[in-house]
This record gives C-alpha cells, structure tokens and sequence, in this order.
C-alpha cells in the first residue's frame, strides 16, 4: 500500500507540474463492509485536482472510462489540519462550512480482479466532484444524522445517513490529517475535503440523470450527456 501511495504522490505531482491545481482530498473505503471486502481495515485517500470539480448541470459522460456516483458531505477548511493527533473536535473547529456533495468514481484499470493497491495507485479512484445544496457551519447541524436520498432518472437507488462514515463525517477528515503525517502532508487552509460515502455506489450511464435530495441541506442534480 505505500508503494501505492507513492506512485500517487508521483502522479500527482507531475499533474501539478503540468499546470493543474491541488484544491482538496477524497477519502474512500469508509465503512466496515468495503473495506472487509477489500481486505483493509482502514480507508484510502486521493487527490482532488482543480478540473475535476463540477457545478452540477452537463457532465460530459465521455471524460469518464466508466461512472459510479457516491453520496457525501465536504468540508471547507478555514484553517489546516495536520496529525499525528487529529481529532473530530479539531476538525470541526477548522471547518468553514459543510456541504453536500457527490463524488464521482472513475477507474481506469478494470475493475475485474482489481485489487486495493491498484486503486490507491489510480488515486482512489476519483474522478470528479459535484458539490451543491446548502453549505452550513458545522456547529449548526448534527453531521451525523444528515439524511440523502439518491435518484437516477426520478428513481430512488441509494439512500443513507452520514453517521455511516466512521461513526461521523467529521471522523474521516481527522483520519486523513493523521495518515497524510505518516506520509509528510497535511491538510491546508482552503482546501475541500470529501469525507466518505454513505451509500453504496451506483452505476450511471450516458443520459441519466442523477438527483440527491439531502433533505434542509438541499437538493444536488446533474445530468451526463
């Protein structure tokens, strides 16, 4: 798994070199099914580069090797993290604003026979971000008890409650700032953190279009032509 991480390190930074932009982080393999399922016992991370972030409408369907949608809340960082002894509370005290979001999933191996390292080494297997509805501070709300319910063409596929990761959103972000000490990083200022899914990812074709109603924090919808 670190070589893994490393031959990420390595693409990202010649992604950085080649103009693009670090803007934030993704954390995947939150919950205790996946990651039993992946034979792991803790989550994985990638990076978020700035052409990766959407404002909902059009996606074009093309720029994807194959489309999986998964339902989270992000965190805006108003000031850095950083581990060895990161906690939720020092998460939550670093927040800006929370806001829902939906990742994405993009892989670019095949996914039959994949296996952990392949997916840390293709970033986690981020593709995109779709990040909509209404950004809240997060002493306002319980995260814990924030209820989404995700549609595909009017259709309710997936539903969840974000205290689905870890026990609390805010717990993935803590779990980063502490696994990106071990790897010489930390969170920065600025930066939008995806704090894990909490449904099951669902698979989108060209056309469909996805809705997300994450009840008083709004709706998020996009289409992919």
């Amino acid at each position: 798994m670190e070589d893994s991480y490393a031959i990420q390190s390595a693409w990202r930074d010649k992604q950085l070199a080649a103009g693009r932009r670090l803007v934030g982080r993704k954390i995947g393999l939150t919950s205790k099914a996946m990651q039993a399922a992946t034979g792991i016992t803790e989550p994985d991370y990638g990076v978020i580069l700035n052409d990766t972030v959407w404002d909902g409408a059009a996606i074009p369907f093309d720029n994807f090797s194959n489309v999986r949608i998964e339902v989270e809340l992000a965190f805006l960082l108003r000031d850095p993290l950083k581990g060895p002894d990161c906690t939720l509370l020092d998460v939550l005290r670093a927040t800006r604003y929370v806001v829902p979001a939906l990742e994405i999933l993009n892989s670019h191996i095949e996914l039959e026979g994949r296996t952990i390292v392949d997916t840390i080494a293709d970033n986690a297997a981020y593709g995109g971000v779709v990040a909509g509805g209404n950004a809240v501070p997060p002493e306002t709300v319980d995260l814990r008890w924030i209820a989404a319910l995700l549609h595909r063409n009017e259709t309710i596929e997936e539903s969840g409650v974000a205290a689905a990761v870890l026990g609390h959103p805010a717990n993935g972000v803590a779990w980063l700032a502490n696994k990106l000490h071990q790897h010489g990083g930390r969170l920065e200022a600025g930066e939008l953190i995806l704090a894990g899914s909490f449904t099951r990812p669902m698979w989108v074709s060209r056309g469909d279009v996805v809705l997300c109603d994450y009840g008083r924090m709004g709706t998020i919808s996009c289409r992919f032509e």
